[in-house]
């Protein structure tokens, strides 16, 4: 584990040195060691990036207290262990960069040639840690719908209207947030004041760049309170086209919830459940079904007529048909509107036996089975 920074000896400073002592000890340095005037030095970076934190803490009385108290300092307090939370709120003493900045080959915040104080967290940390000074426009976000639809819905397509409750833009203020209205809790930080942002293992609390640090929104709209958007339930018609099955996942473009300061809406998802069919059975874009034959039919062959999802067909069983046996009616099943292409229809015939009324039936089955004295379960008893 790293041993702890002492503050004091970063600053070059005693430890009851006098809060002015330090300021002038941190701008002393902080010249000495800024990015700017270091190009590509790496170690110059890291021993400002120390100089900075040590005035951080030294420089505030309440931190300077829990530091002089306990060895480090801890937004969470001396048992959350030596971690430190910082903040961009430092107190810089009244430093004026632009002195050095001047200095550096005439890099001013005015030339924007890589100086300014604005680009002190970004020279560091990178461009992430730089607060916005004003809110930025996000996204809507998507919405999720569950769809129950019947069978023949699934096969056929079908169009629906939904009851989609969403997040659409405030008419009133025109998704501005304000509107002449009383104050309000700022949405964006939920009335602290405060937001935060991270910049690798440090964690900075910024000013709410909607509310500038108040909590409040002044003038807040009195329809959304100053959030831009509000809730309402509306009806979106949306297509189901032929061929969906349990687990497809449709899209809606642009019926989720309302983007902020007009940034572009989210979608409407919707996940279909297909309610299963008494006699048709779906298995990816084929169609599976049973149909029953007699014994005739299957000893002498035939032509029989079968189901479809079109209506009826015609399916020929060749002669010696057993019971179980399948035979696949080709284009016959779902159409899939995303490949272009059509499932088969898969017919399982299952043999019925004749119903033994009269003596007559029974003598014509007891010289069927002397005509056909073999043992079906013979090739059963040679793999047990």
């Amino acid at each position: 584990m790293a041993a702890r920074q002492d503050y004091y000896e970063t600053l070059g400073v005693r430890r009851n040195a006098t809060t002015d002592e330090i300021r002038k000890a941190y701008r002393r340095l902080a010249r000495k060691h800024h990015p700017d005037l270091n190009p590509g030095d790496k170690s110059a970076e890291e021993r400002f990036k120390k100089v900075q934190e040590a005035h951080d803490v030294l420089s505030d009385a309440k931190k300077r207290q829990m530091y002089d108290q306990f060895g480090f300092y801890s937004a969470a307090g001396p048992g959350a262990g030596g971690g430190q939370a910082w903040s961009p709120h430092m107190d810089f003493g009244g430093f004026d960069f632009n002195e050095f900045f001047s200095g550096a080959g005439g890099r001013t915040p005015e030339t924007g040639a890589g100086g300014g104080f604005r680009d002190l967290f970004g020279q560091l940390f990178g461009r992430g840690a730089r607060a916005e000074t004003r809110p930025q426009p996000q996204p809507g976000t998507d919405l999720e719908y569950g769809l129950n639809i019947g069978f023949w819905e699934s096969i056929r397509g079908t169009q629906i209207a939904l009851n989609v409750t969403r997040q659409v833009g405030c008419q009133t203020c025109s998704g501005a947030g304000t509107s002449g209205g009383t104050s309000a809790a700022c949405p964006e930080c939920q009335g602290s004041g405060n937001v935060t942002q991270t910049a690798g293992a440090m964690r900075f609390s910024l000013n709410c760049p909607r509310c500038g640090g108040t909590g409040r929104l002044r003038n807040a709209c009195t329809s959304c309170y100053g959030d831009g958007r509000i809730s309402r339930t509306e009806t979106v018609e949306a297509r189901i086209p032929p061929g969906v099955q349990t687990g497809s996942r449709l899209r809606v473009a642009g019926k989720g919830n309302a983007g902020s300061l007009g940034a572009l809406p989210g979608d409407l998802y919707i996940t279909v459940r297909v309610e299963p069919h008494p006699f048709f059975h779906r298995e990816g874009d084929d169609i599976a079904i049973r149909v029953p034959i007699t014994i005739t039919e299957a000893g002498l062959g035939a032509k029989i007529e079968v189901p479809t999802i079109d209506g009826r067909a015609l399916l020929k069983i060749p002669p010696g048909t057993r019971a179980g046996q399948k035979f696949r009616m080709r284009e016959k099943g779902v159409s899939n509107s995303r490949k272009g292409t059509r499932g088969d229809q898969i017919v399982e015939v299952l043999i019925q036996p004749p119903a033994v009324r009269d003596e007559r039936t029974k003598e014509i089955l007891r010289e069927l089975a002397e005509l056909n004295p073999e043992d079906p379960r013979a090739g059963i008893w040679t793999q047990v």
